[in-house]
């Protein structure tokens, strides 16, 4: 296997890790920040957020990809006002889940959020 390949089914399993901890955590759990999803996955530095940043954006291109509430949505920024970090917008306006006026995002960024919760296993 190449490192590149070897790097790319890394990643795939962390969003996979992702996934499942956003799908069970409880309810009063939620939002999680990107800090307490990186502890929930046991990862340690360097690069922690990063690698949390780059898992949730792989979980964003399937979950638009399948017609799914984006389950990312569901991590927030520690300072932000409860809200994720400026690259989820970036991105969920990209993928068209999110319009692309800033505008406009935070209702639809509100509504994807009830949508995700209520989506969970």
């Amino acid at each position: 296997m190449s490192e590149g390949s070897a790097s790319e089914s890394g990643e795939q399993a962390l969003a996979d890790q992702a996934r499942r901890v956003l799908e069970t955590v409880p309810d009063t759990a939620l939002p999680m920040t990107y800090r307490q999803l990186a502890e929930a996955l046991g990862l340690t530095p360097p690069r922690t957020i990063q690698r949390v940043t780059t898992a949730l954006e792989a979980l964003m291109r399937e979950d638009v990809h399948q017609g799914r509430p984006m389950i990312a949505a569901l991590v927030v920024s520690q300072r932000g006002e409860g809200l994720p970090a400026t690259g989820f917008f970036e991105l969920a306006a990209e993928l068209g889940r999110l319009p692309a006026d800033p505008a406009r995002q935070l209702d639809a960024y509100r509504e994807e959020f009830r949508r995700a919760q209520a989506a969970r296993g």
